[in-house]
């Protein structure tokens, strides 16, 4: 009789195919709008506001109402009571996610295209010319848009995101930095941006009674139930949130959207299922954005190169109407040694929608810009980039004065410089040509902190030795589901092919969801907790001390089943988070090639080393970090949004003004792992991973195109007409 429970089953870590893989390729995962209800859903379409600021003075829907197939037609006049949005101040996490949301509350106009009408038809195409038949007539307000012409209104928010201090100071920085023998002094820019995830927001809701199902793509269930039970005033067992699969988030998909307010709101008046799906267009105004930021980094160093002065200042645009600063200098107060510091973060206020979380908020800005001012100042210094920032290696966490629970950076910066033949670079900017092309090489370095969040998870084992594995966590692309089977199978020592996992059912056990990079840690390690729990009630009810038993006696003690919950420990609550400073750490290496006769960037080939722990799945591991390279690489050369600073709206507002990186643009990247588990960040030794691989990545395509022609372009993205005025002279 063969053991279920085997102790030689090991596929954590192993490059597993994704098991929902063939269901995505074939058509088979169903997506939220996708979804067929009970009875035939009705459709619904947004209209959004024409004007940035002010009110609405009339609004005419008769047309819309006498238009084939309508049913119903929901205005400021209409729409259902819900309570007060609050004050644009938002309070600490969770409530910055849960607090109800209100659509079509009154006749203000806070930003462009907010929903000033929704229209409810048989069908999409029905919807869609009925909301066109409306007439909205406006008293327009003069609006506050540009971020640089009014700098001096900026103020200090009470704290940053994730509760981050707003500021931090150690020394004294002005004085070491006017003092030291070598200063960099530089703005960046870096833009508005759009996170754009493949599947836009979309809804389908459904009411039975006083229960409400609500499909719809999520990155945090337990937030997005609790935001629209809050806004419609229902108690939240009332509210389930369905969420199986989700089409990319990127921080998109963390709160509550007008999409979904707005079909469960038309749901309960029409008594059936109601569909509404943001358009692509509709996102860049209804669906949240990365902010435009200003940064001054200051950096104060002795000839030898170990600095002395370390600042960095960011002022932020924030809507007016809530108030989001992204931690961005943050991610500089962990990374290189400097006895005097000095990070800021200042808002200032603009008539536009709320920024959002969009991958890995402020350390994705941040260190492009920070890490070019490292550049920068190994320049001035004639050292090379590398050598630097071993230099300023911190042995313990600079600002927090603690430990790190584990570091390799250096580990990463000089594996990075072997495998790319970093030592083939010219120090000197502008030297290596191929033709009509000048060559380049760039590094930076990336680092993230590594957050836990709190997560419990169910699993079961039945009769035959088949395990389910139950957790409301979600998978937005990122392979939840294949490394939740894996940690399932080695724990419980059964195959993997005999283990399902069910996710996204607001139902399961709760999770902090996907978002932070915290997801496959805390859900694993709660899946990890809840198999032990498992195998020591399989080891009672054996009357073993091992866990150890055969198929038969299973089927014999136990016909319907076992099943045990475990939970993870979240930071707040774990020791370990408070003795030491945890981060994940990598290394960025870029080359790129610049056409001297039209100032075109294009990428060769790009490197990234990392640290983040033990890996749970080398092959979804390796795919989350060439997507942050390929992010990074648009955020230094592609990805903005541009602002009408006249009406207040974005004007490139569709995948083909806003550019993004495709197959043409990417080469080969290069991902390697320098693996060490960190059994301080929790049971599985794993960091988080999927956000790392953008930090430091546009930083080093940054500091290749400055390598390659000696011109420094501050302003991002590094477009054609920034470059090409002060490229060489195309005959020299």
């Amino acid at each position: 009789m063969a053991d279920i429970i085997a102790t030689d089953v090991t596929v954590i870590g192993k490059p597993v195919d994704r098991i929902d893989g063939p269901l995505k390729v074939t058509g088979r995962a169903t997506y939220a709008y996708e979804h067929v209800p009970s009875e035939a859903p009705a459709y619904g379409v947004i209209l959004g506001a024409t004007i940035a600021k002010g009110r609405i003075a009339a609004i005419d829907t008769a047309e819309a109402e006498r238009a084939p197939g309508v049913l119903h037609v929901m205005t400021h006049r209409n729409a259902p009571a819900q309570p007060d949005f609050g004050p644009p101040l938002t309070p600490t996490p969770p409530e910055v996610f849960t607090r109800a949301r209100p659509v079509l509350a009154d006749d203000q106009v806070r930003y462009h295209d907010e929903p000033v009408a929704l229209v409810v038809a048989e069908s999409f195409e029905a919807a869609r010319a009925a909301a066109g038949l409306i007439r909205v007539r406006y008293e327009a307000a003069a609006g506050a848009f540009e971020l640089a012409p009014r700098l001096a209104e900026a103020y200090a928010p009470p704290r940053t995101n994730a509760g981050m201090q707003t500021d931090s100071a150690i020394g004294d920085f002005e004085g070491a930095f006017a003092a030291a023998p070598v200063r960099v002094e530089a703005i960046y820019r870096t833009p508005y941006e759009h996170h754009n995830p493949m599947e836009p927001h979309a809804t389908l809701a459904e009411w039975s009674g006083d229960m409400v199902t609500i499909r719809t793509g999520a990155q945090t269930l337990a937030n997005v139930r609790a935001g629209i039970a809050n806004t419609l005033g229902i108690p939240s067992e009332n509210v389930r949130i369905v969420s199986p699969f989700t089409g990319g988030g990127f921080g998109s998909k963390l709160i509550v959207h007008a999409d979904t307010v707005l079909a469960a709101l038309a749901a309960r008046n029409l008594q059936r299922p109601v569909k509404v799906a943001l358009t692509r267009q509709q996102m860049f105004g209804n669906a949240g954005h990365r902010a435009e930021m200003m940064h001054l980094v200051r950096l104060g160093a002795d000839r030898e190169g170990r600095l002395t002065a370390l600042g960095h200042d960011v002022c932020s645009a924030t809507s007016r109407v809530e108030e989001y600063c992204e931690q961005t200098a943050v991610v500089t107060r962990s990374l290189y040694a400097a006895p005097n510091r000095l990070t800021r973060h200042r808002l200032v206020p603009v008539d536009l929608r709320r920024g959002e979380w969009m991958r890995s908020p402020g350390e994705a800005p941040g260190l492009i810009a920070f890490e070019c001012g490292m550049d920068e100042l190994a320049e001035r210094l004639g050292l090379d980039p590398i050598e630097l920032r071993i230099r300023n290696e911190p042995a313990r966490d600079p600002e927090r004065g603690v430990p790190f629970a584990s570091r390799n950076l250096v580990g990463c910066l000089q594996e990075g410089a072997r495998r790319f033949g970093w030592d083939r670079r010219s120090a000197a900017p502008g030297q290596v040509r191929e033709g009509r092309k000048l060559i380049g090489m760039g590094m930076a370095a990336a680092i993230r902190p590594n957050y836990l969040g709190a997560a419990t998870a169910r699993v079961a084992i039945d009769a035959r030795a088949r395990v389910t594995v139950r957790l409301d966590m979600t998978d937005i692309g990122t392979g939840t589901y294949t490394i939740l089977a894996q940690i399932a199978a080695e724990r419980l020592g059964v195959p993997l092919a005999a283990v399902t996992v069910e996710l996204g059912d607001s139902r399961f056990p709760r999770t902090a969801g996907s978002g932070g990079s915290w997801g496959a840690a805390s859900s694993g390690s709660a899946v990890h907790q809840a198999c032990l729990a498992l195998r020591a009630k399989i080891a009672a009810a054996a009357g073993t001390g091992d866990g150890t038993l055969s198929a038969d006696f299973l089927a014999r003690i136990a016909p319907e089943g076992l099943e045990a919950e475990g939970a993870s420990t979240p930071m707040a609550a774990n020791p370990d988070y408070k003795a030491f400073s945890q981060h994940s750490h990598g290394a960025q290496f870029a080359e790129v090639a610049v056409d001297i006769d039209t100032g075109e960037v294009r990428l060769r080939r790009m490197l990234a080393v990392i640290d983040a722990g033990r890996l749970l799945n080398a092959k979804t591991a390796r795919s989350q970090v060439i997507g942050g390279m390929t992010w990074g690489l648009g955020a230094a050369l592609m990805e903005e949004t541009h602002l009408d600073p006249r009406h207040g709206r974005f004007v490139n507002r569709d995948l083909a003004e806003y550019h993004v990186p495709v197959h043409a643009d990417v080469p080969e990247l290069e991902v390697v792992f320098l693996e060490q588990p960190d059994e301080k960040a929790n049971p599985l030794g794993a960091k988080g991973l999927g956000e790392l691989g953008v930090c430091g990545a546009g930083a080093a395509v940054a500091n290749a195109v400055h390598n390659a022609t000696g011109v420094r372009v501050r302003d991002f993205p590094i477009t054609l007409d920034k470059l090409l005025p002060h490229l060489p002279m195309a005959d020299a």
